[in-house]
């Protein structure tokens, strides 16, 4: 199979990752130097992107990368700051119907600094000639910095060196430091220095029709004479945020600095504070602005007052270069654990750390620690208003593995709000739990009935709630949790009652057919997302998704395993709390031996797993002529629309839909899937994966980056090389800004940790299954020297690949117990100090095994399991209680974590 042409901008930005060595031109025009990404000369149609890209935070708190001196200015500049559950829910008349709108609210701008030359205007980009100008992002330490060298219109010249960060050491502190240089002149300076509350939701433009006003101001404060804070509170949800900040000027003395007493005026109001600090410098002089701030909400524990916390804590807190100190050190750790080291693709290695570097401001140990789920657009933008989506789904797999605290404490989101899921089944009419497809502050439905189409101007209506398959994600992200780690107190106190009500959802959403004697489930949609009802129907709604039906056939087997695992006390308890009867396992039992799976033929013939009922009855769409036509054709929804079309016309689709399936699960785990079905003729089809996947790709326009990721992985095994250009433009994608404008609302959560987890389970194919680490690498001809670490079941582990071989390494520091690595084929138990080498053959796959065995475990015996390839059978249930599954001797299989064609999990 070939690349096709419907992969956004393939040749032009692959082209460069394959050929740009570090110090030269990344896409997006900035320039990759070691741990360092640099954007020279101003730019004022990127400055959004790049506030995007530089944003920094700790996975409390976020601020985008703007330029402290400019005012907020959409769409050029935009200095907002997010926190994780800083919601609040407003409503807009549109077209005399009211419509709400729950947004993650851009809260008080803190990094006010700005300087005035002798009492004139502040300086800012459009007031004075740029002389030099460069926009730094050091990925090391999310710290960003400029150097703005300038000439203003009395003819004076000044360098100003600006670097700031939000600190991973202590997630209510950020801190600023300038260094002010008068070249060519001597005078009088002030440095203005605010909290800004005037602040609202106005950064996406197709939202600027929706209320964007979410603060009401409290209270300005100071505290002693260097202290200013601001207090504001939300208007609707009543969340209390204030900020405090220190700032202090120093004079350059020698090889040090000398704090100095500037004159300081203060000038506030209800919602802005300021202070003007005033001092003369001299031509040639240096002198330094430290500004170190404190962030804190009512959500916050162990505080009387967020205004008080403010105000001591910025007190307390040591210079910028203390502060700094301490978040170095903690960055060091998150990389000690977390960096991928690719040595011979260096622009592909900085990326990579870059998208690392993002990940973690999002989600870090401290997001672990509050109410916090994974909004898809990051901390830094606005766009999906801030909402949780399904995006975790590519979120979890880095974090499983390396920081899964971080990922048992998101999945706490889910289950905080498992009592609002319960409550829109029953309204709906279900069982269980059904949880929405956009999520906020409390788990209500916050997907708009309306949105925008930014081509025609029309307000169109929306009916992506359908997308229920959500609830399969969050079952899934469960499951692939307690694989990775063998946290039995978590399944057993929260993640089983999560995942019995999803599947009990699904079990009264779904219906026999009387005519087939097969389970149905109507009135959904998939991830496609272009396809939202039948053409002509006034309701919303598919029948028959291949990707839900599927995944819901193996959350009806995989149940009854989550209640064979818990003990028999709790086991009880929570069946008899639920409502659990012997007649809804013996239902789960049904579905997942006869769930419907649609199929027809391709091109040429031959059969393919079917997107949805009727999909194939569909026109097909004229590909070359609106490529002809239009510049960029990912978002053909919108097109057609715009032209009185509709997408649910026509054989296409938005992102990978059925494509997901082998994404998300290895060929043994389908074919257990479909086998178990009573569909063995594409159990035992080969070819069914290679020919589905190609048979979408020529029908999807990859309108979201979430499918370069997908369609990535899937093709690993099939067509490495296209899998690697995908791969290369998904790594590419956010700092290339390869949508066309979306990136400035928000990185894409998803593609940035996709990135990482396609190189752990797509090109090294790790991933866990029955307590068993498995390794299928492909593709590593291209990684040498790639090493990387895991942290399985509390075991942390070394992985590398060189000079023809793939070696597991079990680390002696923090080992926790044994584990069971599965390599060709082959199952071993590994102990601290220990490693197993295997050789891999021409194509980068493991070599087949010789008589003697698979490669050489050094540093003592280990273990070998089976391996001879027989699945896991589906627990039996006996007088209603579900009973321990069975596996072949030796208690594992070779396939005990993927024998991919696809991403297997």
């Amino acid at each position: 199979m070939t690349t096709t042409d419907q992969t956004p901008s393939t040749t032009e930005t692959t082209g460069s990752a394959r050929t740009t060595p570090t110090g030269e031109v990344l896409p997006g025009g900035a320039v990759a130097d070691d741990f360092t990404i640099t954007w020279t000369g101003v730019e004022p149609d990127d400055e959004g992107l790049r506030e995007a890209l530089t944003s920094t935070g700790n996975g409390y708190f976020c601020t985008r990368g703007a330029a402290e001196w400019e005012d907020t200015d959409a769409p050029v500049h935009y200095a907002g700051t997010y926190a994780h559950g800083g919601f609040n829910r407003e409503t807009t008349i549109l077209g005399g119907r009211p419509v709400l709108n729950e947004d993650l609210v851009n809260l008080p701008n803190w990094l006010v600094l700005k300087l005035r030359i002798e009492g004139e205007e502040a300086i800012n980009l459009s007031n004075v000639e740029v002389l030099e100008y460069t926009h730094t992002y050091d990925v090391r330490t999310a710290t960003v910095g400029r150097v703005f060298r300038f000439r203003d219109r009395n003819g004076r010249e000044t360098t100003l060196r600006s670097r700031r960060f939000v600190s991973m050491a202590h997630s209510h502190q950020a801190a600023m430091e300038w260094t002010l240089t008068a070249e060519n002149w001597s005078g009088r300076i002030g440095i203005v220095s605010a909290i800004d509350g005037r602040v609202d939701n106005t950064m996406v433009a197709r939202y600027r029709d929706l209320e964007g006003r979410h603060l009401d101001p409290v209270t300005p404060r100071t505290f002693g004479p260097e202290v200013i804070a601001l207090k504001v509170r939300t208007r609707q949800s009543n969340l209390y945020v204030s900020e405090a900040a220190r700032t202090r000027i120093y004079r350059g003395r020698g090889r040090g600095w000398e704090k100095v007493e500037p004159a300081r005026t203060l000038h506030q109001m209800n919602d802005y504070i300021q202070q003007v600090l005033d001092l003369d410098i001299a031509e040639g002089e240096t002198v330094r602005v430290e500004k170190i701030v404190s962030f804190f909400t009512s959500h916050d524990n162990a505080i009387t007052e967020t205004l008080t916390a403010a105000g001591r804590h910025v007190e307390r807190y040591p210079d910028f270069a203390g502060c700094f100190a301490e978040h170095v050190d903690a960055w060091e750790e998150y990389w000690d654990v977390c960096d991928i080291e690719l040595p011979r693709e260096p622009t592909i290695q900085l990326l990579l750390r870059f998208h690392m570097a993002h990940v973690l401001q999002v989600c870090s140990r401290h997001t672990a620690r509050h109410d916090a789920g994974v909004p898809a657009r990051g901390l830094n933008g606005e766009a999906y208003r801030g909402h949780v989506f399904w995006d975790e789904l590519y979120v979890y797999p880095f974090l499983n593995y390396r920081l899964p605290e971080i990922t048992r404490g998101l999945l706490m989101y889910r289950y905080r709000r498992l009592a609002e899921a319960r409550a829109a089944a029953e309204e709906a009419g279900y069982k269980g739990a059904m949880f929405p497809w956009q999520s906020g502050s409390d788990g209500t439905e916050e997907t708009q009935v309306v949105h925008l189409n930014p081509l025609s101007g029309q307000w169109d209506p929306d009916h992506s709630h359908n997308q229920r398959h959500v609830n399969a994600a969050i079952f899934y992200n469960v499951w692939q949790y307690y694989q990775a780690t063998d946290d039995l107190e978590f399944l057993r106190d929260y993640g089983a009652e999560l995942m019995l009500e999803i599947a009990r959802f699904w079990a009264s959403i779904a219906h026999r057919n009387p005519n087939t004697g097969r389970w149905e489930i109507h009135g959904v949609m998939g991830p496609d997302e272009f396809h939202e009802r039948y053409p002509g129907a006034t309701d919303g709604g598919l029948r028959n998704n291949a990707y839900t039906n599927v995944m819901v056939a193996w959350i009806c087997a995989t149940a009854p395993k989550v209640l064979a695992l818990l003990p028999k006390s709790r086991r009880r308890a929570l069946r008899s709390r639920l409502g659990i009867t012997d007649d809804e396992i013996a239902r789960w039992s049904e579905m997942c031996t006869s769930m419907t799976v649609p199929t027809h033929r391709d091109d040429d013939g031959h059969p393919v797993i079917t997107q949805f009922e009727g999909y194939a009855d569909l026109a097909e769409l004229d590909w070359d002529a609106y490529r002809a036509k239009h510049k960029n054709i990912q978002r053909m929804d919108r097109i057609l629309k715009a032209e009185g079309d509709d997408p649910d016309h026509y054989k296409l689709a938005k992102q990978a839909d059925a494509v997901m399936l082998f994404f998300l699960f290895g060929d043994g785990e389908l074919r257990e899937i479909f086998s178990r079905l009573g569909y063995d003729a594409i159990a035992d089809d080969k070819d069914l994966a290679r020919r589905t996947i190609a048979y979408y790709d020529r029908r999807t326009s990859h309108g979201s980056t979430l499918s370069l990721v997908a369609h990535a992985a899937v093709l690993a095994g099939i067509d490495p090389e296209s899998s690697w250009e995908r791969f290369l433009v998904a790594v590419e994608s956010d700092i290339g800004d390869v949508q066309g404008g979306t990136t400035k609302e928000g990185i894409h959560m998803g593609v940035m940790s996709g990135t990482l987890d396609l190189l752990q389970r797509a090109y090294l194919g790790a991933g866990a299954r029955d307590g068993v680490l498995t390794f299928d690498p492909r593709l590593t001809l291209r990684l040498d020297g790639l090493a990387l670490s895991l942290v399985f079941q509390g075991t942390t582990l070394r992985v590398s690949v060189g000079a023809g071989e793939l070696t597991v390494a079990v680390q002696s520091e923090g080992f926790s117990h044994p584990v069971r690595i599965g390599l060709g084929g082959e199952v071993r138990e590994l102990g601290a100090g220990q490693e197993w080498t295997v050789p891999l053959d021409g194509e980068g796959r493991i070599a087949p095994r010789s008589a003697g065995g698979s490669g050489a475990t050094s540093d003592g015996p280990a273990s070998t399991g089976a391996s001879t390839g027989a699945a896991t059978s589906t627990p039996a249930v006996t007088d209603g209680t579900p009973q321990a599954s069975t596996t072949s001797a030796g208690g594992t299989t070779a396939d005990g974590g993927h024998d991919h064609g696809g991403n297997g999990a």
